[in-house]
């Protein structure tokens, strides 16, 4: 069995902005969508994915709010503000350049 890799340091943020613009989830609904979205392939534990919520909130990002799910039951939902979305774009812009940047130094190789 091959061990699933750990993300890059800073995808994870991005991947939960990402999830956001979607709708507004709870943080179970947010890794469901990631591992749903990514076949399997992405796992987001609840010990990296709660602190990371934290993090958002912190700077602005996200903002949340207590609602009822659909089998009934309290959580924190979790939205994207405007500031989220702005990040969201340079998360992105900066991702694809070390992607392209990773890509050329392996061409070379």
């Amino acid at each position: 069995m091959m061990k699933k890799p750990d993300l890059l340091p800073g995808t994870l943020d991005m991947l939960i902005l990402k999830t956001l613009t979607r709708a507004p989830q709870h943080g179970y609904g947010i890794a469901l969508s990631i591992r749903h979205l990514s076949q399997d392939f992405l796992t987001v534990e609840e010990g990296s994915l709660y602190p990371a919520l934290q993090r958002l909130l912190m700077q602005g990002w996200v903002k949340s709010e207590w609602k009822m799910t659909e089998t009934n039951r309290r959580a924190r939902f979790y939205a994207l503000t405007p500031a989220g979305h702005k990040q969201l774009h340079l998360e992105l812009s900066q991702f694809e350049q070390m992607i392209a940047a990773i890509g050329r130094v392996l061409q070379k190789a």
